[in-house]
């Protein structure tokens, strides 16, 4: 350790147990990924990869990712980690609005179209996020506004550029 890092306290056993809660879900989701991974077809495509290619960098990242949260959590708990605002444990408002923007874009990404689906799914997590911070969430234009910015290109660029089909709200448009 460096002499201007000092070593860190040791977590509560409760926050030790949470850390390593954290990690080995952050592991077990890789593994999952990888499970998936093992069924789509890996015939080279444009570009010499296959089409499972970026789900096994992304398994095999979360795996790395969750094995070195895993040690960090058992050797000393988390180190560097900022202390955040407010109590220590979960926000469960935070997480409802976050999760309920996913299952949101999941259920209804067939029926209103991937823009205002994906649209839909940030507005929620962001004002999930900005409530678990304590920070104001009476930006709902600007955040409406910036879902649809970022989902609106996101959805040209893969069915335009790289003619990967989208549910879209007509049948041949933008939307």
């Amino acid at each position: 350790m460096r002499p201007d890092h000092p070593e860190p306290d040791h977590p509560s056993g409760q926050a030790r147990w949470w850390e390593t809660l954290v990690s080995a879900l952050v592991f077990l989701v890789g593994a999952g990924l990888a499970v998936g991974a093992v069924d789509i077809p890996s015939e080279a495509g444009y570009g010499g990869v296959g089409a499972n290619f970026l789900p096994w960098v992304v398994a095999l990242a979360l795996m790395a990712c969750g094995a070195v949260l895993l040690w960090e959590a058992r050797t000393g708990g988390y180190r560097e980690m900022e202390v955040g605002p407010g109590d220590a444990g979960p926000d469960w408002r935070g997480f409802v609005w976050v999760s309920a923007g996913l299952l949101l874009n999941a259920a209804l990404i067939e029926r209103i179209g991937f823009i205002l689906s994906c649209a839909l799914a940030y507005v929620l997590a962001v004002q999930g996020l900005k409530r678990a911070f304590g920070k104001p969430h009476r930006t709902w234009v600007v955040d409406i506004a910036t879902g649809l910015a970022i989902a609106a290109p996101v959805y040209w660029l893969f069915t335009k550029f790289l003619a990967i089909n989208l549910p879209g709200l007509t049948a041949g448009g933008w939307i």
